[in-house]
């Protein structure tokens, strides 16, 4: 559990700094996520998805 909460933590991290550093950059990054049509998105969040899993595994061998 307590590995869960600091991934979250490390997430909400990462995030917020984005927001905090470079508002106007999200703001164009929305606009071109607009114009990519909807399957190529969930495309992209498939591949992210499975990328987490691979590294989730890839860290669990090397006993993290």
């Amino acid at each position: 559990m307590g590995t869960i909460l600091l991934a979250l933590g490390l997430v909400l991290i990462v995030e917020g700094l984005v927001y905090v550093l470079a508002p106007s950059l999200v703001e164009r990054m929305l606009e071109a996520l607009r114009q990519i049509p909807e399957p190529a998105r969930r495309q992209v969040g498939l591949l992210a998805v499975v990328s987490g899993l691979i590294l989730l595994w890839v860290a669990h061998q090397f006993g993290v």
